[in-house]
């Protein structure tokens, strides 16, 4: 079976003697304890034993044995059934997900992971180094996990933010390559997906704050809302990255614009002083016998002299106007 750790705790301290999953029903456990059953992608039947022996609800095993739920929180009698789904960075920016289901009882919790690699060995450890917060029960556990798989999303965003505050200042210089482009709009959808995982998160988390549900002890409801709160941040923080994302190209394509605006104006206006030159020399180019100053010895200066001065007086003037 696929069991990452099953120990019993009594007053936030672990029992000794070993939890066996056998599929049988449990007998009654002593008060102030619970147990803390951890499962990694276990099948259908290893599920079965699992049920059996917590009474779980069939319709609550069915979702946590499919992956692709969305966070959520549902009643089964006395039994609390919670999905969450976690993520993770891997490379090329893309971000990875997995899912995590919690079964708390008044004397139970089971966490069933899929997809995710994030342990929880780790939190257990550290959860069993306070005895006091442990012994607070199971609800105080879930918290933590919750706790756990949202400050899974922080090293996500650190490093999108990373990433678009260079093409951001990269933008500024000179406008996206094609390819800088493409990965601008690969990261817009992986947030808009981020997103529609990150929002029922939040609605699953203020419902275990503020509404009254089995299990979940009134004092507890504060350890929710700090969950909540974190999901909150996170979310404005994908808002503003979605939003910079948007602006990147957006200004860009300004300053694009500008510096493209600029090129036209000095070669409209490098344009305009040789158009002088070209006319004049075009006209004396024709053959006619009778034309102004033909046999004048001073005829040729005379024409140079007025192409200067009037290309003269026109860059004089496009440089005084910002156009050259």
């Amino acid at each position: 079976m696929a069991i990452i750790a099953a120990r019993r705790y009594a007053a936030g301290q672990p029992v000794d003697t070993a939890l066996a999953l056998t599929g049988k029903p449990r007998g009654k456990v002593p008060a102030r304890a619970f147990d803390w059953v951890g499962l990694a992608e276990p099948d259908e039947a290893e599920m079965d034993l699992v049920r059996r022996q917590f009474g779980l609800h069939p319709l609550a095993v069915e979702d946590a044995l499919n992956p692709m739920q969305m966070p959520k929180v549902e009643a089964y009698g006395p039994t609390l059934f919670i999905v969450a789904r976690t993520a993770m960075i891997e490379e090329g920016e893309k971000i990875a997900y997995g899912q995590t289901a919690l079964f708390l009882g008044p004397d139970f919790l089971i966490s069933v992971r899929f997809g995710s690699t994030r342990s929880h060995a780790a939190l257990r450890a550290r959860l069993e180094a306070d005895a006091q917060r442990l012994a607070e029960g199971p609800d105080y556990v879930a918290h933590a996990i919750l706790d756990y798989i949202v400050d899974g999303y922080q090293p996500i965003m650190e490093k999108l933010e990373s990433a678009v505050q260079d093409m951001e200042e990269r933008a500024i210089d000179t406008f996206p390559e094609p390819s800088t482009i493409r990965r601008i709009f690969r990261l817009r959808r992986q947030l808009r997906r981020f997103q529609r995982i990150v929002g029922p998160m939040e609605e699953m988390c203020e419902r275990l704050a503020s509404v009254e549900l089995p299990v979940i002890d009134p004092a507890a409801r504060v350890w929710f809302r700090d969950v909540q709160d974190h999901v909150r941040r996170t979310m404005r923080r994908m808002v503003g990255l979605m939003e910079t994302l948007a602006s990147i190209v957006e200004t860009a394509s300004l300053l694009e614009q500008h510096r493209q605006g600029e090129m036209t104006r000095q070669l409209a206006a490098w344009a305009a002083i040789l158009a002088v030159p070209t006319a004049i020399a075009g006209i004396y180019g024709m053959n006619f016998d009778y034309m102004p100053e033909l046999r004048q010895p001073w005829g040729y200066p005379a024409v140079l002299g007025l192409i200067f001065a009037i290309c003269g007086g026109l860059y004089v003037r496009f440089k005084r106007i910002g156009w050259l």
